[in-house]
This record gives C-alpha cells, sequence and structure tokens, in this order.
C-alpha cells in the first residue's frame, strides 16, 4: 500500500493526471475520468497505478520468456527519453518515423537493415576507399538516412512480441500493425483516445515530458527485472548441469573400477600362489570316474 502510495505520489508530482480539454475527450475514457477541472478532464491515478502495474508485469513476464519489446514514440517530447530507455534493456525502438510495413512486411525492412550494414562495414573496413569521393560522400549520407529510421531496429531478427506505444492516436499506423498481426499492445492513452484499442492501457498525460518519462522508465524497470530473472534461471540451469555431469562422471568411474575388479578376480580363482594352474582333472563322457575293468574291483 505505501509502494502504491509513493507511486501515486510520484504520478502526481509528474502531472500524469492532466488530461485533455473536455470538448476533445473520448466517450471510453470515463472509467478513467476522475473530474473535470477549469474545463480540463482529471485522470484518476488509481487507475493509472492499476493499469501500469498490470502492464509492468505483462511486459516482465514477456521479457523473461525471451522475447523483444518494440519501444514506439515518434513525438518530439517523447522521442528521447523512449530511445534511452529502450537502449538500457536492449530492446528494439523507432522514434523517428513509423515506416509503413515495418511489421506486416517486415521481410523487406530486414532487406534494407542488411543494405544499411553492408554499406556501414564497407565504410568502416576500406572497402569503399576504391570508390570517388562523390560516391564514398553517397553512400555515407544514405546509411546515415537509414540509421536515423532504422537503427533502432537493426538487431532485430524477427516481428517483436510486443509494442510499447506513447500516444496510440498519434501511433495509430503502427497500431494497426500490430493489432493485424496479432502482437500484444501497450499504450500511454489520454483522455482523447480509445483505451479499447489496446490490449494493455495505462491511463496518462502522453504530451508532458516527465509523464512520459516516469511511466516510460516504470516499464523499463520491470522489462529489466524480467531479464534479470532469466539471467539467472540460465546460471542455475548451467550450475545443474554441470553436478549432473560430474555426478554421472562419478558414477560412470566407479563402475569401470568395479568391473576391472570382478575381471581380476576371476583370472585369479583357483591359483592363490599367481603361478599357472595345476591339472585339471580328466572328466569322462558320461559323467563316471574311469575305472578298471575285472571282476577283481579296484586293485
Amino acid at each position: 500500500m505505501e509502494n502504491n502510495t509513493s507511486l501515486q505520489q510520484q504520478l502526481l508530482e509528474a502531472g500524469v493526471h492532466f488530461g485533455h480539454l473536455k470538448k476533445k475527450w473520448n466517450p471510453k475514457m470515463l472509467p478513467y475520468i476522475f473530474a473535470e477541472k477549469k474545463g480540463i478532464h482529471i485522470i484518476d491515478l488509481n487507475k493509472t497505478v492499476e493499469g501500469l502495474q498490470e502492464a509492468a508485469a505483462a511486459m516482465k513476464s514477456i521479457a523473461k520468456s525471451g522475447k523483444k519489446i518494440m519501444f514506439v514514440a515518434t513525438k518530439k517530447q517523447a522521442k528521447e527519453i523512449v530511445m534511452e530507455a529502450a537502449k538500457k534493456v536492449n530492446m528494439p525502438f523507432v522514434t523517428e518515423r513509423w515506416l509503413g510495413g515495418m511489421l506486416t512486411n517486415f521481410n523487406t525492412v530486414r532487406k534494407s537493415v542488411k543494405k544499411m550494414q553492408s554499406i556501414e562495414k564497407m565504410l568502416n573496413d576500406g572497402s569503399a576507399e576504391s570508390l570517388t569521393k562523390k560516391e564514398r560522400l553517397t553512400l555515407t549520407r544514405d546509411k546515415e538516412k537509414m540509421e536515423k529510421v532504422l537503427g533502432g531496429i537493426a538487431q532485430l531478427g524477427r516481428a517483436p512480441a510486443a509494442l510499447f506505444l506513447v500516444d496510440i492516436g498519434h501511433e495509430h499506423i503502427a497500431l494497426s500493425e500490430a493489432k493485424r498481426l496479432g502482437v500484444t499492445t501497450f499504450g500511454m492513452v489520454d483522455t482523447n483516445s480509445d483505451p479499447n484499442k489496446v490490449d494493455f492501457a495505462i491511463p496518462a498525460n502522453d504530451d508532458a515530458t516527465k509523464s512520459v518519462a516516469i511511466i516510460t522508465n516504470y516499464i523499463a524497470a520491470a522489462i529489466a527485472e524480467g531479464l534479470a530473472e532469466r539471467q539467472a534461471s540460465k546460471d542455475d540451469d548451467t550450475d545443474g548441469d554441470v553436478d549432473n555431469d560430474a555426478e554421472r562422471r562419478a558414477a560412470r568411474l566407479q563402475a569401470e573400477a568395479e568391473a576391472e575388479a570382478s575381471r581380476g578376480g576371476g583370472r585369479g580363482r583357483g591359483n592363490t600362489t599367481g603361478g599357472p594352474a595345476g591339472p585339471q582333472k580328466r572328466r569322462v563322457p558320461g559323467g563316471a570316474s574311469r575305472r578298471p575293468s575285472g571282476p577283481g574291483g579296484p586293485r
């Protein structure tokens, strides 16, 4: 309870509760509105805390499973904050421009990323030295343009498992592509947006820098926890495998030693002096001992 109170206080100080003008509201946000003050809707911070904690728990679970969460924020006041948070947890991000088909036509986007990486390799390893100055300048400019748009998803090998959006109205193209592919969506939802469009809605002011920062950093911290738990689980599994290997090796060596001992005992049986074994008694076929014939019996 104290944590929730502290979080509410932080959200209040960051201005998360300030919504849009009443005339710009979306009626579907009614459950998340606490009051109206001077023509501006005030967001219920209790609902914000609930939505934020629920979203954070879900993102932590996704991160723990090893899947990627893409951060999307192309608004001027949010892009730097979101980019830094995504880099801290090694997650992909889009903060310049959402290219149409970035999810629905992901293979084509990957080709552009590979082209950007090949140009970068040429410029770094000296392969471009054979080109003219004008050609090198053109390659450099092309790389910078592509890196600006695609740099945040350069290490993304496949479509992400989830999207975190700042202002779902502004990022409607990304949201529609995610819904089309069944990608889980998380979003900061202001009073002028429809919260039903995302799977996990976080009612909050999506225009103020402080508001965006506190929500984004809280989400990033939850993702970091999930990644840490995943790494700890991997370490435990590795230690367990090492212990199991040691036990199996010890059991194998013990079995080999016992087998060697039993073979040694078999060779020494019937010959306690260690010399060659004495002559064996000859057996007569039929199982009877050889006896001298004649009525007199044994002589």
